[in-house]
């Protein structure tokens, strides 16, 4: 299984300094000590599921959408989603978050899991460092390693 985490982030709002990329790169490799994982980031809603729609793979890439509406997990919750589609033998996760105005109504019913971190708005650079981090205590905690501790 490999997971992606992607977000539509168009080029004029990226930011100019590291240390988002930083934090993302740093959970990324230690989640990729259990699973392959990446990082994409896309300049529209377009765009995006152009790529989608060309993921490699036996089988259909398994896309969650992080949406305001979507449910709301614990990190236990997420974690035993992940390893039942890693058990049941999807090849790719695609986490999208998506533009500044939410996901369009095609895209939501594309998706299928809309996830959401709870109804609080987060930007965008710090929304993809929650994902990142949360994937990996997902990752953890389906090992059963100490970083997740319950709290």
């Amino acid at each position: 299984m490999k997971i992606t985490l992607s977000a539509i982030v168009p080029r004029r709002a990226r930011s100019k300094t590291e240390p988002t990329d930083r934090l993302i790169a740093e959970y990324l490799e230690r989640s990729a000590r259990y699973i392959p994982c990446e990082s994409q980031l896309f300049d529209s809603e377009t765009a995006f599921f152009d790529a989608f729609d060309r993921q490699p793979g036996r089988t259909p890439a398994y896309m969650v959408l992080l949406d305001s509406r979507g449910q709301q997990l614990s990190s236990e919750e997420f974690a035993s989603r992940l390893g039942s589609l890693r058990d049941t033998g999807t090849q790719r996760i695609v986490l999208a978050i998506g533009p500044a105005d939410g996901w369009s109504a095609e895209a939501s019913n594309r998706a299928r899991l809309l996830f959401s971190f709870g109804r609080i708005t987060l930007p965008h650079q710090l929304a993809r460092i929650v994902l990142a981090e949360q994937v990996y205590r997902a990752l953890t905690i389906l090992a059963g390693h100490p970083y997740h501790s319950g709290h």
